[in-house]
């Protein structure tokens, strides 16, 4: 898949506040993710985001 910064994905399991969802704020070898429920804001590898996404939203550009 490719990700990039702004992306929505859904992961396989939820957050403790009941969220799916993370926005992306960071790509590399580490994702910088954002929790869409809370806020909440982890570092974790890339390896885990790809093997436990479940959907990807991608962001809606500029439409001009």
């Amino acid at each position: 898949m490719d990700y990039a910064v702004g992306d929505i994905v859904k992961l396989k399991k939820k957050h403790p506040c009941g969220s799916q969802e993370w926005e992306i704020l960071r790509v590399g070898a580490d994702f910088r993710l954002k929790c869409l429920g809370c806020g909440h804001q982890i570092m974790t590898p890339r390896k885990l985001v790809e093997k436990n996404t479940r959907g990807l939203r991608k962001k809606l550009e500029n439409a001009e």
